[in-house]
């Protein structure tokens, strides 16, 4: 087999073209340093955009995922905000209550938290003194069949201004003082009685996963129009979907669930 043979000016065109790869050179064949990226100024601007995404990666997790450390100073904030705007109508309404029968202006209510955990929750009085002693004259009238929570209609056991009270869920105002305390939370599942957990099922300690709120889906969506079971539904919902935005909208829903009285007795 013949050998392969090359010009002159076919082997030069070779030669520059492996130059071409190996490196750039001059006009008189003598090769040019490699071209370089200035490495100081790339390498800064790089770290700063991962710093950026990373920054920006981890306040997502944290607002989307309803981290405990954001709900926490978002209950404060929000609260103490509130607490020192609601101040004159709070002392106006225990100037009320306390005019009106001369009875205790809160009532402290023991109540179950996270895990079973009881606590003292507080309220405005909105009942007659002895309410608790009076409980078996209406328990008959109970709206929820299950027996697991008891609401009624006109219970008699309410006082003149208890009765506007429940009606403006402003007889809920002291338990921002609960949250301040760390007992509850901004949004959470209702806190039951008592007499209530220990009629839970295992699916209803569900709820109890949780520390538990002011306001939550039910609270927007009937109120006590809604019997124990679909509460139930309705916590486990949203504790399987909680996050801070989530809190944010029932939040701001529970305005106008508030003002139109919807549900309240």
């Amino acid at each position: 087999m013949s050998a392969i043979t090359f010009s002159h000016s076919e082997t030069e065109m070779i030669g520059g073209s492996k130059s071409g790869l190996a490196g750039r050179r001059n006009r008189a064949g003598k090769p040019l340093p490699p071209r370089t990226r200035n490495v100081a100024r790339v390498a800064p601007g790089r770290w700063r955009r991962k710093l950026h995404l990373q920054t920006r990666r981890w306040m997502w997790r944290w607002m989307v995922g309803g981290s405990p450390v954001i709900k926490r100073v978002f209950d404060l904030l929000v609260t103490a905000v509130v607490v020192v705007l609601a101040a004159p109508l709070l002392l106006l309404v225990a100037a009320i209550i306390k005019l009106d029968d001369g009875g205790p202006v809160i009532f402290r209510q023991t109540r179950v938290g996270r895990f079973g955990r009881r606590f003292g929750m507080y309220k405005f009085r909105s009942m007659c003194p002895n309410a608790e002693a009076r409980l078996a004259e209406v328990l008959a009238r109970n709206r929820h069949g299950d027996g697991v929570t008891f609401k009624i209609q006109n219970d008699p056991r309410l006082t003149r201004i208890g009765k506007w009270l429940r009606k403006t869920s402003i007889d809920e105002l002291p338990q921002l003082f609960n949250v301040l305390k760390g007992d509850m939370t901004l949004v959470g599942p209702r806190p039951p009685l008592p007499r209530e957990a220990a009629r839970y099922t295992l699916a209803d300690r569900r709820r109890l996963a949780v520390k538990p709120g002011i306001t939550c889906l039910w609270q927007i969506g009937g109120r006590s129009r809604l019997d124990f079971p679909k509460q139930v539904t309705l916590d486990v919902q949203y504790i399987e979907d909680r996050n801070f935005w989530f809190d944010v909208k029932i939040l701001v829903k529970t305005v106008p669930a508030v003002i139109s009285g919807d549900g309240a007795c």
